[in-house]
């Protein structure tokens, strides 16, 4: 089973607090909505308090062309793809040693908020010492899914390549997609939910002794994925792609959607692994914001306490799109895990769609 042996993060360079945040929506939208006090509790209700951004706050205030927004993006996601690349394979929390650059046999770029091309990990090759025939993956449109949609497609290329060692490095810039003439509910939640983030984790394969390189005593590894797609929910979530950037869609069916479809899913996936349930220790989920996480708890019949971590990144860092399971996860990879214990890592997205992962920690 193809293991994961350390992650890496960066924030940007901006925090603000959600109070901050909460005067800058109700100056934008005050004028548009004549319960504008009430709706904005979104802001406290999601219980975020800090999130951090690729700008001051002023910088959202003015007019952007969609070109100056995707310029920013890449500027953006070179800097802080490089510097969390960076701390995955040097991190002597989770590595004996460091990771060679040039050792490294594939990179998986996973983003939704700007555009690349060449893609963000090319640009990142040409300053990081990568071997010239490293294997270049970049997935694009997977939004909130896209983290964990990652690490199965970094599973499935360590099964068929057992030597490989992959990184999977997730770069989303939401903030510069927000669009401040948008004055829709969906752009209101948007703004109290989404916020920069970036993070990368490092697969081996089977042939890779973990041993010598891992400082843990146990590693999460991967026993088996499931990709599922919702039939005919296109309209869930995602972007409106118009003249001047990309407009937030966001069903506020998401909860009720959840409750309803995510535990069947997911026991039908656990039952082709012969597993229960009942024999899941641990829940690496995508904090989507608090009802999600509510509803995960609903639909599978367990204490909200399961999704705790979670509940901690939402709460530092808000939605960071793909690149916010990979914080979840990190968690995990701080804490000591017996040798056995079962886990779910989870996650959910345009589609409408699932990514489900079962993990194991084990050591070699």
């Amino acid at each position: 089973m193809p293991s994961i042996l350390s992650v890496g993060t960066c924030n940007p360079e901006y925090p603000l607090l959600q109070n901050e945040t909460v005067e800058f929506a109700k100056e934008l939208f005050e004028d548009h909505f004549s319960n504008i006090d009430r709706l904005l509790r979104v802001f406290q209700n999601g219980q975020i308090e800090t999130r951090y951004f690729a700008n001051g706050m002023q910088w959202y205030k003015e007019e952007h062309s969609l070109q100056e927004r995707n310029d920013k993006y890449i500027e953006k996601s070179v800097e802080y793809g490089v510097e969390a690349i960076r701390q995955c394979v040097t991190n002597d929390h989770y590595l004996q040693r460091p990771i060679p650059i040039n050792d490294i046999d594939a990179i998986l770029f996973i983003s939704s908020t700007g555009l690349a091309t060449p893609s963000i990990e090319a640009r990142i090759m040409n300053i990081l010492p990568f071997n010239p025939h490293t294997k270049r993956i970049p997935i694009w449109g997977l939004g909130c899914a896209g983290g964990a949609a990652g690490l199965s497609r970094a599973y499935e290329h360590c099964l068929a390549y057992p030597s490989s060692k992959v990184l999977v490095l997730c770069v989303e810039l939401c903030s510069l997609t927000f669009q401040k003439n948008d004055i829709s509910k969906s752009n209101l939640i948007g703004t109290s939910l989404f916020a920069d983030g970036v993070s990368c984790a490092l697969m081996v394969g089977d042939e890779i002794r973990r041993s010598q390189y891992s400082s843990q005593s146990a590693s999460p590894k991967i026993r088996a994925t499931q990709s599922t797609l919702m039939p005919d929910s296109e309209d869930v979530m995602g972007w409106d792609v118009k003249d001047n950037g990309l407009y937030v869609v966001f069903s506020k069916d998401i909860p009720n959607i959840v409750s309803s479809w995510l535990q069947p899913n997911l026991v039908k996936f656990l039952l082709d692994q012969d597993v229960s349930l009942d024999q899941i220790h641990h829940y690496i989920a995508h904090p989507g914001g608090l009802k999600v996480l509510n509803a995960y708890a609903q639909a599978l019949s367990i204490s909200n306490k399961m999704f705790e971590d979670s509940m901690h990144v939402l709460r530092d860092f808000g939605n960071m799109s793909s690149a916010t399971v990979l914080y979840v996860l990190e968690r995990f990879m701080n804490k000591t895990i017996e040798e056995g214990e079962l886990g779910i890592l989870l996650a959910l997205g345009p589609g409408f769609s699932s990514e489900i992962l079962l993990l194991e920690w084990s050591s070699d």
